[in-house]
């Protein structure tokens, strides 16, 4: 603790004040580079102009994901599996380029200037995408048949314009969806136990506003798409992005920033390469002789010394001093090998979130297909299929505000915890709830089928007599599901990333749901080719009437019961990192102190 705050003192020396109170701790400072006040700037003051901008920035993103299946099946004319598919890698790719952004944002440019830049060419993307939805001469012709692969192809330019504006909406969000979260959690300083508490809670607020702007993409953008047209349900949405990057920048006078550290890539990759040419070598018994910045150089750049610890401690070798460890692939710091081992050690928790990101990739893909088969009217409305994502919404919104003003409460009695419950056991409890979702997903296929064939409509794909209000239950529990491991997952990775690389923690929660994605393609097509073979029926059909998607769901269900297996044994192993400061530790007194506090009632 004394080393603690010593380092708090040096960091106020080199920033020229020694008023804690008056300028933040944590190494956040303005766009200049220099110290910035903690009264004007930050907090919930800052996080506001981002949770709003979140709220249209996701409303434009679902505008597009949450109904894209019904876009490629019915005017690009694609099949069940290859429209799935299409969709799957799109989703997919949003998800992964966010360790491009987090990567420029950590090394080079900065959070806010990585997240200016890529707001640009995200906006490019979505001006195109519309346009081509909208021009006669990048779409093909208008076809009324029930089966859709028997109408007109859509020719090599119209998929070239579509997808190039696709992909290059993709690479925008790379380059925004890793920061603005981080930027948000920045506002926060770790050195002051009531921003701390205010930091425990933002992560719930965050999930909050997404899925606002989700519900409203959910509700009236794919009404709009389905009833009105696909010009004006994709022109919405792109406004919403134009107005959300406005409301961004309108809050830069209130932000904190955190200043661009290196490449955490070739860090990591120096620490890995000298242990490996220290194979040897032995680690001293005191850590004092193993290699360490002053703490000065840490102070100057906003960052935080670490001290060794034992685990995975064959990279201690790192900074093992040798006559000949001079040059920077054979000699690291203490610090940049705990930094290492920070990220390092998340990766098999990380692996355990892939599944479950796969499930999710169904509320926008067979979901929508299977809500195309039954009974949408509402006396003279037509549900749109993609809308019932809003009770996904919905359910998540709710379980959300229960989540963070009851269910944190009523543990913090018993756990004495700040967070009521620790992030894994959050995560552990959203995977139990992705098993129920895909045992009760495969018995209401099952259900389905039987009415179905009892119908006689097994050959024809007719609609189905039931109403699609029996999926109801699949996307309540995935909202659910989201309240407890989507959350806890963006959390986590924050949280025990390394100060220097939270924008490449956070990568890690979303890579997650790109991986998943790809996941649930290959998942998929690879059910399919095999059910198909040797004359068999096949599992997914573009009849879906025709098709097992029960066998599938089921499948996907002793998928989830396999990772939560896995995720049990990797979180027993699984050691938190230290914290930078002393606040969750006050915080915890004193909730201490509250609870022994009370008076008991006495007969």
């Amino acid at each position: 603790m004394e080393e603690e705050e010593e380092e708090g003192r040096r960091r106020r020396m080199v920033n020229g004040d020694d008023d804690h109170d008056e300028y933040t701790e944590d190494g956040t400072v303005d766009l200049k580079g220099k110290p910035i006040l903690k009264s004007k700037t930050g907090r919930w003051k800052a996080c506001s102009f981002v949770v709003v901008y979140e709220i249209f920035e996701r409303m434009a993103y679902y505008g597009i994901s949450s109904n894209l299946i019904l876009y490629l099946t019915k005017k690009l004319h694609q099949g069940t599996v290859t429209s799935s598919n299409n969709v799957t890698n799109w989703v997919g790719t949003i998800w992964i380029t966010p360790i491009l952004g987090a990567y420029l944002a950590d090394a080079h440019l900065g959070r806010y200037w990585t997240f200016i830049l890529s707001s640009i060419i995200y906006f490019l993307g979505m001006c195109l995408l519309t346009l081509s939805v909208s021009l006669p001469s990048l779409k093909p012709p208008e076809c009324h048949e029930l089966d859709l692969t028997k109408c007109e192809k859509a020719s090599t330019l119209h998929l070239a314009v579509f997808y190039g504006a696709l992909y290059t909406l993709a690479l925008g969000t790379g380059g925004t969806k890793p920061n603005i979260s981080t930027i948000g959690a920045d506002q926060f300083d770790e050195y002051d136990p009531k921003e701390k508490k205010s930091k425990l809670s933002f992560f719930n607020w965050w999930m909050f506003s997404i899925f606002i702007g989700t519900l409203f993409a959910n509700s009236v953008l794919v009404y709009i798409q389905d009833n009105v047209g696909w010009t004006l349900g994709y022109a919405l949405p792109t406004l919403g992005l134009a107005i959300s990057v406005v409301i961004f920048l309108a809050g830069t006078p209130f932000y904190r920033h955190k200043l661009p550290t290196g490449s955490p890539f070739t860090k990591m990759a120096k620490v890995m390469v000298a242990a490996i040419r220290k194979w040897n070598t032995p680690i001293p018994t005191d850590t004092k002789q193993l290699y360490e910045l002053d703490l000065e150089e840490y102070a100057k750049k906003g960052r935080v010394r670490i001290h060794p610890t034992p685990t995975l401690r064959f990279l201690n070798k790192a900074c093992v001093k040798t006559d000949s460890s001079a040059s920077g692939w054979k000699l690291s710091p203490v610090t940049h090998v705990e930094e290492t081992k920070q990220m390092l050690r998340m990766i098999p928790i990380w692996i355990a979130t892939f599944i479950p990101s796969a499930m999710v990739a169904q509320i926008g893909t067979l979901f929508v297909k299977q809500g195309i088969t039954l009974d949408r009217g509402i006396g003279s409305f037509n549900i749109p299929p993609a809308s019932l994502s809003t009770f996904v919404t919905l359910s998540m919104l709710i379980c959300v505000v229960l989540y963070d003003r009851f269910f944190v409460k009523i543990m913090q009695r018993f756990t004495k915890n700040p967070r009521g419950i620790t992030l894994l056991q959050r995560v552990g409890i959203g995977l139990i709830i992705h098993i129920v979702i895909m045992v009760i997903a495969s018995l209401t296929e099952r259900y389905r089928l039987r009415v179905a064939k009892e119908h006689g409509l097994v050959a024809n794909g007719g609609e189905v007599p039931l109403s699609i209000f029996i999926l109801l239950p699949q996307y309540i529990l995935m909202g659910t599901a989201d309240a407890f491991l989507e959350v806890a997952k963006i959390e986590f990775f924050y949280d025990q990333a390394p100060e220097s690389m939270k924008s490449l923690g956070t990568s890690y929660s979303m890579t997650a749901l790109g991986i998943g994605n790809f996941l649930s393609t290959f998942i998929l097509s690879t059910v399919s080719h095999v059910t198909m073979k040797h004359g068999h029926h096949g599992w997914v059909l573009n009849n879906l009437n025709a098709s097992r998607l029960d066998y599938y769901y089921a499948l996907l269900a002793i998928l989830n019961l396999l990772n939560l297996v896995f995720f049990m044994v990797v979180a027993k192993f699984y050691v938190y990192k230290a914290e930078i400061s002393d606040s969750i530790e006050v915080l915890g007194e004193e909730l201490r102190e509250k609870t022994s506090n009370q008076v008991i009632p006495r007969d």
